[in-house]
């Protein structure tokens, strides 16, 4: 029987979602959590990857077990799991789905938010990258048009990556205002490794008047990573939702 379980993290300690040997990941250490509560080899697989430092508000995983988790002893289960996992990892709920579904190829879409301050308040570290120099958020929007719909982003793709190809339909792109911080919010049915980094380092340059909005359409139309700028740093993207036909993922239960 396979179950999903929903969950959130602070993705500071940790080296991405994906196990990787002799580092510390979060796939490993729910895995570990949950082998040891279920007595039973547990493998974990997640809706997607996250790089080193990136945070999840909304993640999904699902597992495979022989035996029935009733709805008491998922309610247990989970209690326990929130005992037991470091303060960074929240498990959210754990419930039972269709077999056919799975995490990561059942969703539909993905959505980041990037968080920049662009005033200082001690409030927003260490979860926001500070920039100093003055952000023209207009002319950033313009050239966030550029990334809609069905493209090939491999200028914004880590280099050397085991996909198949890097196109990607992005569906929403654009910076807001909030208080002392500049958001952008993006939103496709997937994403390349190191692309919403490399997006908003670009973007930042655009917005600081180094480069132009016909640069930044440039950028992406070369199909080539050197041509764009240094990706923002992990600490500020944010996994926002993960989305499914078959689920409300706004409806979320947070009981601990």
């Amino acid at each position: 029987m396979r179950y999903f379980v929903e969950l959130a993290y602070n993705g500071t300690p940790f080296f991405g979602w994906q196990y990787q040997p002799n580092q510390i990941t979060v796939q490993e250490v729910l895995e570990d959590a949950f082998s040891l509560l279920l007595k039973n080899k547990i493998e974990l697989v997640g809706c997607g990857r996250t790089d080193t430092g990136v945070h999840a508000k909304q993640y999904f995983a699902h597992f495979d077990h022989n035996d029935l988790l009733t709805d008491s002893y998922r309610d247990k289960l989970q209690y326990k799991l929130n005992s037991l996992l470091p303060r960074e990892i929240v498990i959210h709920r754990i419930f039972q789905v269709e077999d056919e579904l799975h995490a990561r190829f059942s969703a539909l879409d993905r959505t980041y938010k990037y968080y920049v301050a662009i005033s200082k308040d001690p409030f927003y570290f260490p979860f926001t990258y500070r920039v100093y120099e003055k952000l023209d958020m207009e002319v950033m929007n313009l050239a966030t048009e550029f990334l809609l719909g069905n493209q090939d982003f491999t200028s914004f793709s880590r280099l050397h990556t085991n996909v198949n190809n890097n196109f990607c339909e992005i569906k929403v792109a654009h910076w807001e205002q909030l208080d002392g911080q500049l958001v952008f919010t993006i939103t496709a049915n997937r994403f390349l490794r190191n692309m919403v980094r490399a997006i908003v380092g670009t973007l930042l340059f655009v917005g600081k008047g180094k480069i132009s909005v016909a640069d930044f359409q440039n950028i992406i139309q070369a199909k080539d990573r050197c041509k764009a700028k240094v990706s923002a740093p992990a600490y500020a993207l944010f996994l926002e939702r993960v989305s499914y036909n078959f689920l409300n993922t706004d409806d979320t239960d947070d009981t601990d």
